[in-house]
């Protein structure tokens, strides 16, 4: 499963190459103990052709670049593709940071990845994503330099830079922060719109 997963995670990424973005939404949040960052991208491009024997897609941007991707077998209903087809992809990620006063739990770290895929039949699509949440323990805050020390589960230490007066009053060594990281990428396609 891991393997598959790779090799999809591999093909969404070569469809979705920052040069196709079109809007790009970011969304921040502040409070008491709290922060939180929010992003979506999205791209569209068409396909200009199929090379059914490499399994092998070119597609054109919206700029005029051609990419070309190499479609792995994991990837259902290749077949559908057509020439003219619209790829659109949309990547969403976040991450939030939680303040837990005097944390209790051991320092830990877990992701859980999520994937669907299109059904047999319909154009190739679906979605593939995770979420990494991670707890760590504050050792050391230092309010003149805006830097906190974290102590990960693995030991690493990281200076997270609190900007933010009053989040930085607000820590105390004994504190954990809880991070919790999301993405996903969605990929689409579309028949080509006849004219």
């Amino acid at each position: 499963m891991k393997h598959r997963t790779a090799l999809l995670i591999a093909t969404m990424i070569a469809i979705a190459p920052t040069a196709w973005a079109q809007t790009e939404n970011v969304e921040t949040m502040k409070a008491p103990g709290h922060a939180s960052i929010k992003g979506t991208s999205r791209m569209t491009a068409t396909v200009d052709s199929i090379d059914a024997a490499t399994r092998t897609v070119t597609l054109k941007t919206q700029q005029g670049k051609m990419v070309e991707v190499e479609v792995g077998p994991e990837a259902r209903n290749f077949d559908q593709l057509k020439v003219g087809d619209v790829v659109t992809t949309v990547y969403r990620e976040s991450l939030s940071l939680s303040l837990k006063k005097n944390g209790t739990e051991p320092a830990s770290i877990s992701e859980q990845p999520s994937m669907e895929r299109a059904a047999k039949g319909q154009k190739p699509g679906g979605t593939l994503g995770r979420q990494v949440t991670i707890v760590a323990d504050v050792i050391a805050v230092h309010p003149k330099t805006k830097t906190v020390t974290l102590k990960g589960p693995k030991g690493n230490i990281v200076d997270l830079v609190v900007e933010d007066p009053e989040q930085i009053a607000n820590i105390k060594k004994g504190d954990q922060v809880e991070a919790v990281y999301t993405e996903a990428l969605a990929i689409s396609v579309e028949p080509a719109v006849k004219k």
